[in-house]
């Protein structure tokens, strides 16, 4: 009797270990939005940084972006970010194509509870987002990491390596940048929170940041820089503009 079961369990590890792996699905983009959740980000805030991508998701804009892609179809996850110990999935791995997947995405993202804690590790939400992208079961033409947030890296390891290391995989990161509607553009260490992300966070070929202030809401901001994103296209120059020296509002310098 041993013999037989022995034999048996040779075949299932056999077959465990030389089994064709599954074919991952492929789809134009997998896109990571990586949002702050930290310390600085009340309750109402969170709810409204929520409620901002899940509209975002259901546009007409964003939908049809998704419709002109060669799969017509993407993959997206959400997760919120707080200190370097805290950054967590709000809605895992979704793939969206149509009207009842971008629905089935939004209610998950409104619902779900808080999660994240601390301040601004930034460096390791991005280790986190590209972890989930090489775990994932989906095969995309372009790989995103859209991080937003209200301030700079503060806490987990260097954000340069965090990024290099990221884009030397094939990612991109592109940033959007929270300013509340009135106040003054946030200065860090000499630098308009827009250039700190220019020029810390943000890599990757044609990698771009975009300003949520009182020029561009929000809800504006994410539904154009995912139309983008999901397109493969930069922010052209034209219209609301933010350049480098953090003149006007809107879109910040594409590399």
């Amino acid at each position: 009797m041993r013999q037989p079961r022995l034999a048996a369990a040779i075949a299932a590890l056999a077959a465990l270990f030389f089994a064709t792996p599954a074919t991952a699905e492929e789809v134009d983009v997998e896109l990571v939005l990586a949002a702050d959740g930290s310390g600085s980000i009340d309750d109402d805030e969170l709810a409204f940084q929520r409620r901002g991508y899940a509209e975002a998701v259901l546009s007409t804009e964003v939908l049809n972006a998704i419709r002109d892609g060669i799969h017509g179809s993407i993959a997206i996850a959400y997760i919120e970010w707080g200190g370097p110990a805290s950054q967590h999935t709000i809605v895992d791995w979704m793939v969206i194509r149509d009207e009842a997947s971008a629905s089935a995405f939004a209610e998950a993202l409104v619902t779900r509870p808080r999660a994240a804690w601390g301040y601004n590790s930034i460096s390791a939400a991005i280790d986190y987002s590209v972890h989930k992208m090489e775990t994932n079961a989906h095969e995309g033409i372009r790989r995103v990491i859209d991080v937003s947030g209200d301030g700079p890296n503060i806490g987990g390891r260097s954000i340069h390596a965090a990024r290099d290391e990221a884009v030397a995989k094939g990612i991109v990161i592109n940033g959007l940048v929270i300013q509340r509607p009135g106040g003054q553009p946030r200065i860090v260490g000499g630098r308009p929170l827009s250039l700190v992300y220019e020029q810390d966070v943000i890599g990757g070929p044609a990698s771009f940041v975009m300003v949520a202030d009182e020029n561009v809401s929000f809800a504006d901001a994410v539904r154009r820089k995912m139309v983008l994103e999901i397109a493969g296209r930069v922010p052209d120059r034209g219209g609301a503009v933010l350049a480098a020296d953090g003149l006007g509002g809107g879109y910040a310098r594409v590399r």
